[in-house]
């Protein structure tokens, strides 16, 4: 066996010095410290999820504290970095803990806005590090309970009477609507709380139903923080439509759902097949961290174009037509990620499909949802014959993935690939999925990229195959 001598592994220290960082070394703005070290106190310097609100209150609760009815106290409240929305931080004093608990009894974060810490599959998440009185910790919260509350569908919302739909930018821990004028419509101050949520057009909309035995009265609408003492002025109404009305802490004014969407800049439009659970786009080049450290910016809104649903980030003016050369990097930002969706000056905008295998450039004025082609790049012949797998798709899952095992995962990790290729035969419409093999035997599984599953057939690679998937089986044409 050869033996590294000691100017070896002088040379070989010295070598991984001089090479530099690679992508991977890179310490994300988020992890840095942000909060001064106090003695006798312990600092938790937090990580909270995209889309935080900067005013919103977050305390931390656990045994040492009295859980739940932490919530409201000072002591237990975080308090926003000055320089960056996402990292908060919150000073302990050991000696404020109650009954002999600390940290290690078990703690978690709660939002006043959107509600307990929850995992990425939506559980309760009780973190249990401590860091040494006088030192500090980072935590990560990745979810809110608020996430896994998805607005309701509008095509499936049965309405009492017509329904006031508002854009709450009040940031108020809590919104009631109060009615007087031709009746006390909705019972006495403060009262009623929003019937539900629900997006429009990408819209996020809080609605209160306001009851067919109310229809064609006239009222004064007061929208309050619950009796909390904050209300807005009044706004009046006659019962005879839906009303789309926008809250600031200043006013109500009406609301247009069919407004033309302003952007800031130059904007990257998304078709999002990748079934994963959130999105997010990085961007390094020129600038570093633009618009944002890994894993970047959540997306600005979500946009409908020739019936087609976008999601969409504004680039922002600032940094368009400056000449920088950016790679976008597309994410979920819990390890699944795109490279160099594209590279480009954001001198324009850009339209895109993006499955969990990859993105391609579309033209918004001629597309179709899973029409665009991909080919394969410089197959390698040693993989054997090319052969087709098509699937008439009658799952009527949001997303069709084929994972496969057995020889060899042809279709990649899990969940597998999302075609986009579409052939049509015999007058019906196929998902085309393009394989390489040698007489290899494969297990295929279909899912929908996000939980539903089903072990479908065995097939060996030595021929094509015309498959129907139904929502539980499949079974071959």
């Amino acid at each position: 066996m050869k033996k590294l001598n000691i100017i070896n592994i002088l040379v070989l220290l010295f070598l991984a010095i001089t090479t530099g960082c690679t992508k991977d070394d890179i310490i994300f703005d988020s992890e840095l410290p942000r909060f001064e070290l106090r003695p006798g106190y312990q600092l938790l310097e937090v990580i909270v999820p995209q889309g935080t609100n900067p005013t919103d209150k977050i305390y931390i609760v656990g045994e040492f504290n009295g859980g739940m009815d932490a919530v409201g106290d000072p002591r237990w409240q975080l308090e926003k970095a000055p320089d960056t929305d996402v990292k908060w931080g919150v000073y302990l004093n050991p000696n404020d803990f109650v009954d002999g608990k600390t940290l290690a009894d078990g703690y978690t974060f709660v939002s006043v806005e959107q509600g307990e810490e929850r995992s990425l599959d939506n559980t309760a998440v009780i973190h249990r590090q401590a860091p040494a009185v006088g030192g500090r910790l980072n935590v990560i919260v990745y979810r809110w309970a608020d996430y896994f509350t998805k607005p309701a569908n509008p095509d499936e919302i049965v309405h009492d009477g017509y329904a006031i739909y508002v854009v709450d930018n009040t940031g108020w821990d809590e919104l009631a609507m109060y009615a007087w004028g031709d009746a006390e419509a909705f019972g006495g101050w403060p009262g009623i709380k929003p019937t539900g949520k629900v997006q429009i057009n990408g819209v996020n909309y809080k609605y209160f139903d306001t009851g067919a035995a109310n229809e064609g009265l006239n009222l004064n609408l007061i929208f309050n923080n619950n009796g909390n003492n904050k209300q807005l002025p009044d706004f009046n109404v006659t019962l005879d439509q839906d009303y789309y009305l926008e809250l600031t802490s200043d006013g109500v004014t009406p609301f247009d759902p069919n407004a033309i969407v302003t952007h800031d800049g130059y904007t990257i439009y998304v078709v999002d097949r990748t079934g994963w659970d959130a999105l997010y786009l990085y961007m390094w080049g020129d600038v570093n961290d633009l618009n944002g450290g890994w894993p970047g910016m959540a997306p600005t809104g979500r946009q409908t174009i020739n019936g087609v649903t976008y999601t969409y980030f504004d680039l922002g003016a600032a940094n368009c037509d400056q000449g920088m050369e950016e790679h976008l990097i597309l994410n979920n930002g819990n390890g699944k990620q795109v490279d160099d969706v594209v590279v480009f000056a954001l001198d324009r905008d850009v339209y895109l499909e993006l499955t969990a295998s990859g993105a391609t450039e579309i033209d918004p004025d001629n597309y179709t949802p899973g029409t665009i082609v991909t080919p394969d790049p410089d197959p390698d012949p040693n993989e054997g014959e090319e052969y087709k797998i098509y699937i008439d798709n009658r799952t009527g899952w949001d997303n069709f993935y084929v994972y496969a095992y057995g020889d060899k995962e042809i279709f990649g990790k899990w969940p597998g690939a999302s075609s986009v290729e579409i052939v049509e035969v015999d007058g019906v419409k196929n998902l085309v999925f393009t394989v390489r093999g040698n007489g290899e035997t494969e297990n295929l599984i279909f899912n929908d990229g996000a939980g539903t599953q089903y072990d479908a057939m065995t097939i060996t690679l030595d021929k094509n195959y015309f498959i129907v998937a139904n929502p539980t089986e499949a079974v071959f044409q």
